[in-house]
């Protein structure tokens, strides 16, 4: 069982930063990738980024690619996502993903069954 908890989303206005963190507990955090999503109304759910287990390799979407980071910190079994130069088009529900997940050398995730709860960020224009 895994259990993931998102938390750093608020308001910000346009070209402004947000950070982003997902606190994990339960399976054992290190051993696997770990991703970032996104969800805005009417919208699908869509892939931001994803980082290797190790923390060596990551992936970003094309969308907000030089903008957006993902770190993560296995001693604190926290993952970050630094967001910067924030578009109104960036406001969604931005939910973490882990659990049995990989990252291959492609740049592909491939998401788990666990899902954080959500946070928003709203980049007002």
């Amino acid at each position: 069982q895994v259990q993931l908890v998102e938390s750093g989303g608020g308001l910000v206005q346009a070209g402004g930063s947000l950070r982003l963190s997902c606190a994990a507990s339960g399976r054992t955090f290190s051993n696997y990738a770990m991703g970032w999503f996104r969800q805005a109304p009417g919208k699908e759910r869509e892939f931001v980024a994803a980082i290797s287990w190790s923390g060596g390799r990551t992936s970003v979407a094309d969308s907000v690619k030089g903008r957006f980071t993902i770190s993560r910190d296995n001693a604190k079994n926290t993952v970050y996502l630094q967001m910067n130069s924030l578009k109104p088009e960036d406001t969604a529900v931005y939910y973490c993903n882990g659990g049995v997940t990989n990252l291959n050398y492609s740049g592909k995730y491939t998401p788990g069954d666990y899902w954080g709860q959500g946070t928003q960020v709203t980049v007002s224009s």
